[in-house]
């Protein structure tokens, strides 16, 4: 029986987040610093942040994400590239996802000593826009929506309100991570495989 990367990363994910609710020298010791990276050379922030949460909504919210969508996209790329391949692609998906989605932090706020961030959400964002591309025309429910919306309809929807809340910039989420992470979720299978771009256009093609 294969071992489920997503169920790891999930269990891993809450045991760290649990452990750092309780302890502020291991969260200080995890978290996201732009300017610690950069001056003290603590690049593995750039992956450790994402194991560790703000609060238990926030966790859960990221943890129900990965796990509704995380183990569909990893079973998808084992059955494209092979158990082994896609195994090391999957993992490949979420981590690259967790440091790309820090490349607007670290060229915005590299000089700035007391900006933090923390969280999964880039690499679930690149987790669930891997879906897109695989299953555009998959219908999602949101919240008090009866209806099945299209995949790419969501993922439009998703990348239009971060970019909004982004410019609006009157809060403490860093919509510019998970627009990041989206974004390089959409490339890596690409990159992948280029017909894995026809495959979305076919499927969305009225």
């Amino acid at each position: 029986m294969e071992i489920s990367v997503t169920l790891v990363i999930v269990a891993i994910t809450v045991l760290i987040s649990f452990a750092a609710f309780n302890n502020d020298d291991l969260s200080h010791k995890l978290i996201f610093s732009p300017y610690q990276a950069k001056h003290q050379n603590e690049w593995w922030r750039t992956i450790t942040h994402g194991f560790i949460h703000a609060d238990h909504m926030h966790l859960f919210f990221n943890m129900y994400v990965l796990y509704n969508f995380g183990e569909l996209i990893e079973e998808t790329l084992k059955y494209h590239y092979g158990s082994f391949s896609g195994t090391l692609y999957y993992i490949g998906l979420y981590l690259g996802g967790l440091i790309f989605a820090t490349l607007p932090s670290l060229r915005k706020h590299s000089d700035n000593p007391i900006y933090r961030s923390l969280g999964a959400s880039g690499a679930v964002s690149a987790v669930l826009f891997a879906f897109i591309m695989f299953y555009p025309s998959e219908k999602l429910f949101l919240l008090f929506i009866p209806i099945g919306i299209p995949a790419y309809i969501v993922g439009l929807l998703y990348l239009a309100f971060e970019t909004y809340s982004n410019k609006k910039g009157r809060s403490n989420i860093a919509h510019d991570a998970h627009i990041a992470g989206a974004v390089f979720g959409l490339a890596y299978i690409v990159l992948l495989d280029f017909d894995n771009l026809s495959n979305f256009f076919n499927q969305i093609r009225f």
